[in-house]
């Protein structure tokens, strides 16, 4: 088995065919079919059923397909610890992180990391749910995670850091409460909310509030949380969002209040155990210093 092969492997099952495949690959088509015929052919078992001009997963190939993906990034791990010898931490890290861990901690790890490892270039990946953000580490797509989570992440072989506690706030379009920094759930009583699909931390913050509380309507409910804010400006409605985008609602010119008593939900650092690239250990160091 060559690492050609998982790598061909693993593209037609990411890019949803061999035609497809072979394009991000940029090789000749009847060179990848080759490539996996011989595979399967050296494995005993049909990776993929043929159907028409398209392909599907068989029970063997999904059984592969993120094994193989763990076996790539453990290759990549080991080039990469011979070269740092020489060079310190270089190459590529993929994290996957939901939206608000994306933009706190996330982009302030980036800043940190781009001062003392600038040969380390960070692609995130983002997730609906902190358990997204776990299955992606383990299936070997993403190097390390970032996501909030009431409970510490689990998972055979995973590694969880517990960061911060981020803490969700009200926020709100200019002249629409009367009160202090601080708000209590009651205020929320007769609001309409923008809110994000179920799932999400937020979304389990609405829901709770609003089976608690009563009389909170959802205005809309969006699937990027990117537009959360901009509706709140419009007038849509309120939202709850993490601390992480409190400057930059503010600066927006949107009102932001803290709840009394606080909401709050823990963060977290996950990856997996065992062989890790010297890029993926700048990250993983640099987050536990911040």
């Amino acid at each position: 088995m060559e690492r050609r092969q998982l790598e061909y492997f693993v593209a037609i099952v990411e890019h949803g065919g061999f035609t497809h495949a072979a394009r991000a690959l940029r090789v000749a088509q009847p060179s990848l079919s080759r490539a996996i015929t011989k595979l399967e052919h050296e494995l005993g078992v049909e990776l993929f059923h043929r159907v028409g001009r398209n392909v599907v997963l068989s029970s063997a190939g999904e059984m592969l397909a993120d094994r193989a993906r763990l076996v790539l990034r453990d290759l990549d791990a080991m080039r990469a610890a011979a070269r740092s010898i020489g060079e310190g931490a270089v190459g590529r890290v993929d994290v996957a992180a939901t939206s608000s861990s994306a933009l706190e901690p996330v982009t302030s790890i980036i800043a940190e990391l781009r001062t003392h490892h600038p040969g380390v270039v960070v692609s995130t990946s983002s997730a609906l749910s902190a358990a997204e953000v776990t299955a992606m580490v383990l299936q070997g797509r993403c190097e390390v995670g970032v996501c909030g989570n009431a409970e510490r992440p689990t998972g055979r072989g995973l590694v969880a850091h517990h960061l911060r506690d981020e803490e969700f706030l009200l926020v709100v379009p200019p002249g629409t409460l009367e009160s202090g920094p601080d708000v209590t759930p009651e205020q929320l009583r007769g609001m309409q909310f923008v809110v994000t699909k179920p799932a999400t931390a937020v979304r389990a913050l609405f829901d709770r509030l609003a089976a608690t509380v009563g009389d909170m309507t959802i205005a809309a409910e969006v699937g990027d949380r990117s537009v959360v804010l901009p509706m709140v400006l419009k007038g849509i409605g309120a939202g709850l969002m993490p601390d992480g985008w409190a400057d930059l609602a503010v600066r927006a010119g949107a009102e932001v209040y803290r709840f009394s008593p606080p909401e709050r939900l823990p963060q977290w650092l996950v990856y997996r155990r065992g062989q890790l690239t010297a890029a993926t250990q700048a990250f993983i160091d640099t987050t536990l210093r911040a």
